[in-house]
């Protein structure tokens, strides 16, 4: 397929190749990255969320910039004005704009949605070049870069030439981009606004357009999974459904039609790891059930519907799916770990659920007890024949003393 190989042996990939332009993939790395098709399957255990916070929006109170245009050919300055060139775009420091050179007007911004082009220069703190790009497309708002980009081209002009700084949060966090980004570094970024248009209508898209653009998206969600961004993963993958399942004009041929369910299959597939790494148990499990709708045997989806019902304690249902796609490949180590933990946390569950029953109905010791009552009982049988045979010869000597003592 045109999305890439299919997954490891351990269905866990780790390679991030960063996606820009097509004609730009091959050769060089870009503020747009994707990762192989993984459809990572979860590891026994769930690592934590990363410190990547989600999209922010521009506060409405901070969304406007000074008309003011700068003066270029004047660079000195007094420190105060300098300070004021600065638009603090989420009010706390951390990630600000500046003009260099000024465009056409606010009434000339792109906004969310629309394919943006622009020119983008990356700089380290210490002024060290790490990726220069001279025509970049992204749509934005859709997460396809990292959020500084997302954030600050929605207040550029067109034609406008700005820098952004931005800390490393919103940037690319504590992983950083190896080899040229370190973990938390702040960036420096050059950005002139080229062209903005609206993005394109999804009935009209041909089967090869339809599937690449939903491939792009499923790619940025790989890379967003691979990072631990969870929300912001589940979020690619949406887009990219909403792609695939968008209607069409267009007659698609057989072969369109079969890669665009296969890409859907790898969408839900990991949508529903991510949904079960945020613990939405219930979205997952409707993730995994649309996937064995089409495709029974998908063992990834069944992998995933065991996890989804384990972690609900659904142990009695979760243990036959697990055994069904231990069936499919019954060399998986994944499974077969998987399986042996669920069998041991029913066998518990069986034993704790079997003593409560115990001590419901009053029956907390062991089986002798209840021997031991029968053989008390039985006894006291021949006890009551001899009361009442007592009684009886007791009754008898009574009258014979009452009819002697008449006589």
């Amino acid at each position: 397929m045109a999305s890439g190989g299919e997954d490891l042996d351990d269905w866990a990939g780790t390679s991030l190749v960063d996606l820009t332009s097509p004609e730009l993939a091959a050769t060089q790395t870009s503020m747009i990255d994707s990762g192989e098709d993984f459809e990572v399957l979860d590891n026994t255990e769930d690592g934590d969320l990363s410190g990547l916070p989600p999209l922010e929006d521009v506060p409405t109170s901070q969304a406007k910039e000074d008309d003011q245009e700068t003066e270029v050919e004047h660079p000195a300055r007094e420190e105060s004005e300098a300070t004021q060139e600065w638009l603090d775009v989420l009010g706390s420091g951390l990630l600000k704009k500046k003009v260099i050179i000024s465009g056409q007007g606010q009434e000339s911004r792109p906004v969310k949605g629309q394919d943006v082009t622009i020119r983008l220069k990356v700089m380290l703190e210490d002024g060290t070049v790490v990726e220069e790009d001279p025509s970049l497309t992204f749509t934005l708002g859709d997460c396809d870069v990292i959020q500084a980009l997302d954030l600050c081209v929605q207040l550029m002009d067109m034609g406008e030439t700005a820098l952004i700084t931005s800390d490393g949060k919103y940037c690319f966090g504590p992983q950083g981009r190896s080899p040229d980004i370190p973990p938390d570094a702040s960036l420096t970024l050059e950005v002139e606004l080229l062209a903005a248009q609206d993005a394109p209508d999804l009935e009209c898209l041909s089967g090869k357009e339809k599937i690449s653009l939903a491939n792009r998206k499923r790619e940025r969600g790989n890379f967003h999974y691979q990072r631990a961004d969870y929300v912001l993963a589940v979020n690619s993958y949406d887009l990219a459904l909403k792609i695939i399942n968008s209607n069409s004009k267009v007659d698609f041929s057989e072969e369109e039609e079969e890669e665009l369910v296969e890409v859907k299959m790898k969408c839900l597939n990991n949508l529903a790891a991510s949904q079960l790494k945020l613990d939405h148990y219930e979205a997952a499990l409707r993730s995994c059930n649309q996937v064995l709708e089409q495709q029974p045997d998908n063992i990834k989806a069944l992998f995933r519907k065991g996890k989804v019902l384990a972690q609900q304690g659904e142990y009695s249902g979760a243990i036959p799916i697990l055994k069904a796609a231990l069936k499919l490949e019954p060399s998986n180590k994944t499974i077969h770990t998987e399986l042996s933990k669920l069998a041991k946390k029913h066998a518990d569950q069986k034993s704790i659920e079997t003593e409560m029953y115990r001590k419901m109905l009053g029956n907390t010791g062991s089986s002798t007890p209840p021997a031991k009552c029968k053989d008390k009982s039985s006894r006291t049988i021949p006890w009551k024949w001899l009361f009442g045979a007592t009684a009886v010869a007791l009754g008898g000597v009574a009258l014979s003393v009452v009819i002697a003592a008449r006589n």
